[in-house]
This record gives C-alpha cells, structure tokens and sequence, in this order.
C-alpha cells in the first residue's frame, strides 16, 4: 500500500535522479547487529554516526517489523509477553561498529499496563532523557496497531516528542490483519491525528511484518531521510 501524505510542502532539499527503493534494499541487506544496551541514561554509548529509533505501544510489533526491515529473522527478539523490551538496544547498520554508516535504537514499549509505576517511571525517564540528550537522533519511527489506530498513550508519546523537538514519523503495523476496505480510512484517521503535532513528519506508511507489504517504502524512507541531511 502507498504511503500517503496531508497537503503540506514537500521538503525543502529533495536529492533527485536516485533510487531510494533500491538503496534501501542494500543498505538494509548488508551488515547488521547488536552492538550495545543501555538500562539507564549514563549507559548510553557514546555518539556516533546518524541514529534512528523506533518506538510503540507493547505489543505493537516492533521487534517482528525491526526483522522485517532488516531480512533477519531475530536482530530483535519477538515475544507474546508485552513490555519484554526494557531497555534501549542499539544496532549498526552497514557496517561494524565504529564504521556503521547509521544506528537502528529498538526503544522500551510503552502502554504496558501490568507494568508496576516504578518500572514505567524508569522506562520514562529513559526514553526522555534519550530523545532531548541525542543530537545524533534523526527520527523516531512510532509504530502503531493498523487494526486499532491511534490511542491515548500514542498521543503522549506524540506529545511527548514535539516537546524533545524531535522528528518522528507514524508507522502503522499489522496491514495484513485489516481488511482492504477498511485501510485507506485507518491510514486517513491517523494523518488526522497527526495534523496538530508539531514535529510529526506529514506521511504514513502501512506495513505488514509478515507479508512484507510497506517494508521497501520504509526502508527508502530511511535513505531519504539521510540522503536529505547530506549523510
């Protein structure tokens, strides 16, 4: 499925004349691995090369589409117990570390009710202290269910990011599970949602984990993002 836009100007630098499909492709079938996992805000490795994240509600999918995106089958560990992810793990993409040309971040899932206060205060703080301490942070992927659309949690998550001044971009999961007829209103509702958030990126791309549907249009998302900063 296309992604689809609201009714804003296109970026400003716009790198003609290439193929970000096919850029994508290699970039993401090249090398790719865990290289660090940080707990607490001083466990963070130090800056590096261009870093995107990913984040979501538990549960959403998104150690399934880390895989996807990546052709493995367990760069991210999957699992049917919400709030597994507890910490930030980091990836190179490209190459070793320190030579990768970017970072993928697999960011704590939040939402998790049966989590105690105590450990979502933690993972709170983590990812705040993250996302305004991070000049090499580019995006943040927020992954959403496509069967359920946007919640309140996904909101503050929104919220949240326009405060850090962050960039992110919406990412609905699960398109396999929703029905055709229904799809070009989820995608419709969520870019409504997005309209008032001052740092959402105006464009959403549905995507299926297990089909492989939107995985191509992320990945040259991706190269887009970097080819635009010159990186």
């Amino acid at each position: 499925m296309p992604d689809q836009q609201q009714d804003q100007a296109p970026d400003p630098v716009e790198p003609q004349g290439r193929d970000f499909t096919e850029e994508g492709r290699k970039l993401f079938a090249g090398y790719c691995d865990f290289i660090w996992a940080a707990a607490k805000i001083d466990g963070l490795p130090p800056m590096g090369p261009p870093e995107i994240a990913f984040a979501g509600r538990s549960n959403v999918g998104k150690s399934s589409l880390l895989n996807a995106l990546s052709n493995r089958k367990a760069l991210a560990r999957t699992s049917h117990t919400p709030g597994r992810t507890q910490q930030l793990n980091f990836f190179a993409l490209g190459a070793e570390s320190p030579n990768e040309r970017m970072r993928l971040i697999d960011m704590p899932g939040y939402g998790y009710a049966a989590a105690s206060k105590a450990k979502i205060s933690s993972w709170t703080e983590l990812m705040r202290g993250y996302l305004r301490g991070r000049a090499t942070l580019k995006r943040v992927y927020v992954l959403v269910d496509g069967r359920h659309g946007l919640k309140d949690v996904d909101i503050e998550m929104f919220k949240l990011l326009d405060s850090c001044a962050v960039s992110y971009q919406v990412i609905l999961t699960k398109l396999d599970e929703v029905k055709k007829a229904d799809r070009d209103a989820r995608v419709a509702e969520t870019l409504a949602g997005l309209a008032k958030q001052t740092a959402a990126f105006p464009e959403v791309i549905f995507t299926s984990s297990q089909t492989g549907e939107g995985v191509p249009e992320l990945r040259a998302g991706v190269v887009r993002l970097l080819a635009q900063m010159g990186l």
